[in-house]
């Protein structure tokens, strides 16, 4: 995963958690929900750059013990 994708899912994030910060203190459900549906996404996301990297990572070993030196 690029550096780009971790930081732009942690702004996500973030920003989901400040957005629920915000509805809960001004009593906005609808913008608590937003907040935590927010935080939610950057989560899959994660999730999915994480998987990315586990089967990058598994194929270069892979290739690599098949590597005729």
């Amino acid at each position: 995963m690029s550096l780009g994708d971790k930081m732009g899912n942690k702004a996500d994030e973030l920003g989901g958690k400040a957005k629920e910060a915000a509805g809960r203190a001004t009593g906005d459900d609808e913008l608590t929900g937003e907040g935590k549906a927010d935080q939610a996404k950057a989560g899959v996301k994660q999730a999915a750059e994480n998987v990315k990297d586990a089967v990058g990572d598994a194929a270069g070993k892979i290739k690599g013990a098949f590597k005729k030196d």
